[in-house]
């Protein structure tokens, strides 16, 4: 039936056989059936629904992974096959979303897709970024951001009737709601809901990502994170949220009303989920258009407590937004009565400035609304949601410690194994039969072949096969050869001092002046990088500049070049992200420990087969309970340890470069001449002077263990029996990281749907 339905579509589009058509016609017949199989799919209903709240869904290509989730993505590949056509190039057509920046983004996407899976009710509110964050190119070995189309006129977005007016302090504008069906696994649908303005004006973006912040009704839903090193970048990312949540808020009452279910007990049948504190201005807002409906401010604000639940994404002080109440005076005078009100509640009933609302600066704290007038506060990882506890968010803990709860983060293993691994899979599938694309913790079943030579040989070749892709993609794509058979070393990622992209580039170096003294390595070691740095992160830009320098330099060196490469993915995202982990030996998890809350990169990577190399942060701390310490790599200085030294404020990096002649040689490498011979000096010292005076994040701390537990790693390689049974140990153990498993827990502790 599939194969006559794409025929039917293809002959009526294009009057054509399928083998006669264009990969760009066939991937737009084949999204017009995937929207018409949708179509028969019921959506998904139960007592209560969930509104998942995000600044960000990172979807990534969806062809796919709707592919998978409405079950024909084997028939379609077939059929096209029979027509001398491959799937894999026709997904290249596809452009991706550009409607997030990281993990934050990422995990809402996969907590959508598996709300949707087993069967909630449940639906995403978001911003239709036209430009999203932005397109990265490498230019003079320095990061360069250019605005990053991706809506075509037929897509997975549809256009709805639904419109919201939104008032801000001095203008009135127009919100639209469009639509992306999101299909759950063998299950009903959801939907995600992005609002975008009626008056939005692509034209004004000149010379790269500038615009004028200030022309409201044209900007707003132009680039995600809009650089806010100035008042106007600060206001335009409140006008943003607030845009979000008014539209959201509204769109909620709305559906509300139409069920005829009464306001009044809003909770009874809504959850909210604020990802993060970009949504908390949903907290006001709807108390705000409570009152609007006849309920008195102390009854609004219960049923908003009631509704509303908190996730809790960043350790980092400066993650956690704080606002001027000058500003939200200006984006949105109407609520700041709302919030005065919620502050003299706190500031009457706990006399403790640390937990009031608005500061002595005054300034608004987005958190402390959400953890005040939410039911919940969630941190993503064991170890996260302990340092909120009994560090960071510990005064709140103290008031509030029945709303704490933890919810380790996990991935959509479908789209991270299924799609972008299909051949490890179909051996999986072979091995264990496919429970395992419903229920992942069936993977425990590969553990009764860890002793088989054939599986791991098999396993090996698998792997083998994905760095031959890569490769190639590489060539293609940025005119890099690679070594297939050398070790694939990969760190992607934000680029962000914390995840410390720096401690990696300086171990580069030191390999690099190791070859150069005649110590070679066993194998060829290929490290690659994928990270933007936002426009306005100058020492992260710096950090790219020094990676991207280093490339260069080890690329016109031929005595060294034998031995290692250096890769840079330009414009790294979701679908260069499908390529590069299942090609992985090395999976790079190296943040600062009690820095980084979970990391969903080392989930994928684990079920890929590849190996963590990291420290005891975020879920790493998981991952290295399940595997056992001998199946990770493990460095750096513990979390405890960590605190005590901003505690004690007793770090100073100088120290360190002045006491080890390691650390003082590939330092002082980044201003050595051959980098600043094909580098711009401002950066590269600026760079230097960062990590010899400042070092915030402690890279020195721990790059010498690196080094050591690094070149280990390396070594291991060598013993491929053991490294593969590693390998299969991880892929077995990575079932507990399915995002399925993460949103029944939320369900069963905080939202209670069904």
């Amino acid at each position: 039936m599939i194969k006559e339905k794409l025929e039917s579509i293809i002959l009526k589009r294009y009057n054509k056989k399928i083998s006669e058509c264009s990969n760009q016609e066939i991937y737009y017949a084949i999204l017009e059936l995937v929207k018409n199989e949708t179509k028969e799919k019921p959506v998904i209903k139960n007592k209560k629904k969930v509104y998942y709240v995000s600044a960000e869904f990172l979807i990534g290509k969806l062809l796919s992974n709707n592919l998978i989730n409405l079950g024909i993505y084997e028939d379609i590949k077939n059929i096209l096959n029979e027509n001398g056509k491959s799937l894999c190039e026709i997904e290249e057509v596809e452009p991706e979303p550009s409607l997030g920046n990281g993990g934050l983004g990422r995990l809402a996407a996969c907590f959508l897709d598996s709300i949707a899976s087993i069967g909630l009710s449940g639906d995403g509110i978001g911003l239709n970024y036209h430009f999203g964050l932005f397109k990265q190119k490498f230019e003079n070995n320095l990061q360069k951001e250019y605005k990053n189309d991706w809506i075509e006129e037929e897509s997975w977005l549809h256009r709805t009737n639904t419109t919201f007016d939104i008032n801000f302090g001095n203008r009135k504008v127009k919100s639209r709601m469009y639509d992306i069906d999101v299909i759950g696994y063998n299950e009903g649908i959801n939907k995600l809901h992005l609002f975008d303005i009626e008056s939005i004006d692509e034209s004004i973006v000149k010379d790269g990502i500038n615009f004028d912040k200030e022309d409201i009704e044209k900007n707003l839903t132009l680039f995600l994170y809009p650089d806010d090193s100035d008042e106007a970048g600060h206001l335009l990312r409140i006008f943003q949220q607030y845009f979000m949540v008014s539209s959201g808020a509204q769109y909620i009452l709305q559906q509300e009303k139409k069920k005829h279910h009464k306001l009044n007990k809003l909770y009874k049948n809504v959850t909210i989920q604020i990802n993060d504190t970009h949504p908390t201005l949903i907290i006001p807002e709807l108390i705000y258009l409570l009152i609007q409906e006849g309920i008195r401010l102390k009854e609004a604000i219960e049923i908003v407590s009631k509704t509303c639940a908190y996730t809790n994404h960043t350790i980092l002080a400066e993650a956690l937004e704080k606002w001027p109440v000058k500003y939200l005076y200006k984006v949105v005078p109407h609520l700041m009565p709302i919030i005065e009100a919620l502050n003299m509640i706190v500031c009457e009933k706990y006399n403790d400035p640390k937990v009031a609302i608005i500061d002595e600066q005054e300034r608004v704290h987005m958190a402390h609304i959400d953890i005040h007038f939410g039911y919940s506060v969630n941190g993503v990882a064991k170890l996260h949601t302990d340092i909120l506890k009994n560090s960071e968010l510990n005064h709140f803990y103290k008031i509030y410690p029945e709303k704490f709860n933890n919810k380790t983060n996990g991935i959509t293993f479908r789209r991270w194994l299924l799609h972008c691994n299909n051949e490890l899979s179909n051996y999986i599938t072979s091995l264990i039969g496919d429970e395992y694309k419903k229920d992942a913790k069936k993977l425990e079943e590969l553990a009764k072949f860890i002793e088989d030579k054939e599986v791991i040989n098999k396993i090996g070749e698998i792997k083998s096969l994905k760095k031959k892709q890569l490769k190639d993609y590489i060539k293609a794509t940025q005119n890099i050869e690679i070594d297939e058979n050398s070790i694939f070393d990969i760190q992607i990622k934000r680029l962000h001092e914390y995840k410390r992209q720096q401690m990696n580039a300086l171990y580069i170096v030191y390999k690099y002046l190791e070859i150069k003294k005649g110590n070679i390595p066993t194998r060829p070691i290929t490290f690659i990088f994928g990270a933007k740095a936002a426009p306005a992160y100058v020492i992260a830009k710096d950090i790219i500049h020094f990676i991207l320098c280093m490339q260069e330099i080890v690329e016109k060196d031929e005595e060294v070049s034998k031995h290692m490469k250096i890769v840079f993915i330009e414009n790294y995202n979701v679908s260069k992200a499908e390529k590069l982990i299942p090609a992985c030996d090395i999976s790079e998890q190296i943040s600062l420990a009690s820095k980084e809350a979970s990391g969903t990169g080392n989930m994928k990577f684990m079920l890929n087969g590849a190996i963590t190399l990291g420290t005891l942060d975020g879920a790493n701390v998981e991952i290295s309970e399940l595997v056992g310490e001998e199946n990770i790599y493990l460095f750096g200085e513990k979390s405890e340890q960590v605190i005590e030294h901003y505690e004690k404020m007793d770090y100073i990096s100088k120290n360190y470069y002045n006491e080890s002649p390691i650390i003082k040689e590939i330092v002082d490498f980044i201003v050595n001449e051959k980098v600043l011979a094909v580098g711009q000096r401002e950066n590269l010292e600026r760079l230097y002077n960062e990590l010899l005076n400042k070092d915030w994040f402690m890279t020195l701390l721990d790059i010498e263990d690196y080094i050591k537990v690094k070149d280990k790693a390396l070594q291991d390689y060598e013993d491929r029996e053991k490294w593969l049974k590693s390998a299969l140990i991880n892929i077995s153990k990575a079932g507990f990281f399915s995002s399925d498993r993460t949103i029944a827990e939320y369900n069963e502790d905080i939202w209670k749907l069904k």
